[in-house]
C-alpha cells in the first residue's frame, strides 16, 4: 500500500485530488490517502444545500462549503478533525463492505486507548453510543475509494451551530443527515496520546495501519506536476463550483413570512438547481404595481445573497412593498430563523 499525505487545507482541493487518484491513479497498490481541512462543511452527493446549512451562520464565520461525489449525509470538519481515504480497484467485494476499510482505523484507534472504538449500523464509528466518524463511499470503473471522518479535537459547538438548519418551513426530496450525538476521540485515548497535534495524530494512524515505525519508510505516492494541475483544474470546474454545490440540490420549497410595521410579507419559493424557480408573494402590505412584476424579476435568479442583492438593487421596491426597505425584503427572502 502506498501513502499520501497532501500540504492543502481546502476541502474543496483535498476531494479533487482524491477523485483524480480513483480515477487516472495507478492503482496497482492501493493508496492510502490522508488530508486535514480548515473549517469547513461536505455535503452528500444527493443532499439539499439549503436543508443541511445553516447558511447565516456558515457565512458569518467563513466555513467553506462544498459537495463531495459520494453518497451520505452532510459533515462538518476543521482542523480538529483527520480525514482517510484508501483509493484503491473495486475487487467486487468491497463495495458496501465498509468494514474492510474501517477495521484497519479501528485497531489502530484501539493501540492509541480508545478500546470502546467500533463500527455501528452500516457506516459509522461510535463509542458509547456517539458517532466521532461517518464513512461513504464512490465506485466508478472498476476503481473506487472508501473515505471517512475521525474527530480528534472538533469543535462541537460549531458543528451544532453549523448543521442546525432553521425551522423555516422548507420541504426536499433531499438526502436528510441524521445528526446523532458526536463525541472527540481526544478524551478516550491514553494520556501519552491525549496531547497529540492532528497532524501527529495523523501519523500515528498512519504508522500504525501501514505497519512501520518511521513514515520514511512507507512507499509514498508522488504527485507529478502534471497531476498538480489536473488537479486545481478539477478544483475549479467542479468543488468550488457555484452550480456543483448548490445547483445540485433538488427541488425545494421554502415559505418566509414576516410582519414589518408596514404590513406582513410572505414569500413562497420553489428552488430547483439552486435557482429561484417560482415565487409567489402574499400579505398586506402597500404597493402600487402588481407583485407579479416583481416575482417574474426574481425568476432563474441563484438563491445566494450577493445575486438577489444585485437584482434588487435595480428594482424600485417602493413600487411594491411600500415603505419596507429593501434590506428587509433581502433578509426575508433569504431569512433563515
Amino acid at each position: 500500500m502506498k501513502y499520501l499525505v497532501t500540504d492543502s487545507r481546502d476541502i474543496r482541493y483535498n476531494l479533487a485530488l482524491e477523485t483524480y487518484l480513483m480515477e487516472h491513479a495507478n492503482l496497482n497498490e492501493p493508496i492510502l490517502y490522508f488530508y486535514i481541512n480548515s473549517p469547513c462543511i461536505i455535503l452528500g452527493r444527493y443532499q439539499d444545500a439549503y436543508e443541511e446549512i445553516n447558511q447565516d451562520y456558515v457565512e458569518q464565520n467563513n466555513i467553506i462549503v462544498t459537495r463531495r461525489t459520494s453518497g451520505g449525509g452532510a459533515v462538518y470538519d476543521d482542523l480538529g478533525n483527520v480525514s482517510f481515504s484508501f483509493i484503491t480497484k473495486d475487487d467486487g467485494d468491497s463495495i458496501g463492505n465498509f468494514r474492510k476499510f474501517t477495521d484497519p482505523v479501528i485497531s489502530a484507534l484501539h493501540k492509541l486507548g480508545a478500546t470502546e472504538a467500533e463500527m455501528t449500523g452500516r457506516n459509522d464509528l461510535q463509542i458509547n453510543g456517539k458517532k466521532f466518524s461517518g464513512n461513504a463511499m464512490k465506485t466508478e470503473k472498476g476503481r473506487m475509494f472508501s473515505h471517512g471522518t475521525l474527530m480528534y479535537d472538533v469543535d462541537l459547538n460549531v458543528i451544532e451551530n453549523a448543521l442546525n438548519v432553521p425551522a423555516d418551513k422548507i420541504a426536499s426530496k433531499g438526502i436528510k443527515s441524521v445528526h446523532s450525538r458526536v463525541t472527540n476521540l481526544k478524551p478516550f485515548f491514553k494520556p501519552d496520546f491525549q496531547n497529540l497535534t492532528i497532524e501527529e495524530f495523523r501519523d500515528t494512524l498512519a504508522k500504525t495501519i501501514l505497519n512501520v515505525d518511521d513514515l520514511n519508510d512507507a512507499k509514498k505516492y508522488e504527485l507529478d506536476s502534471d497531476t498538480k494541475h489536473a488537479v486545481e483544474e478539477l478544483n475549479r470546474s467542479v468543488f468550488s463550483n457555484w452550480d456543483w454545490i448548490y445547483g445540485q440540490s433538488p427541488k425545494a420549497a421554502i415559505q418566509h413570512r414576516q410582519h414589518f410595521t408596514q404590513g406582513t410579507v410572505d414569500f413562497r419559493l420553489t428552488i430547483k438547481d439552486g435557482r429561484i424557480a417560482d415565487l409567489t408573494t402574499y400579505g398586506d402590505f402597500f404597493g402600487q404595481k402588481p407583485i407579479e412584476d416583481f416575482e417574474k424579476q426574481l425568476i432563474g435568479i441563484r438563491y445566494e445573497r450577493n445575486d438577489i442583492q444585485k437584482t434588487l438593487s435595480q428594482i424600485n421596491l417602493s413600487d411594491y412593498f411600500g415603505k419596507i426597505p429593501e434590506k428587509d425584503i433581502l433578509d426575508l427572502l433569504l431569512r433563515q430563523e
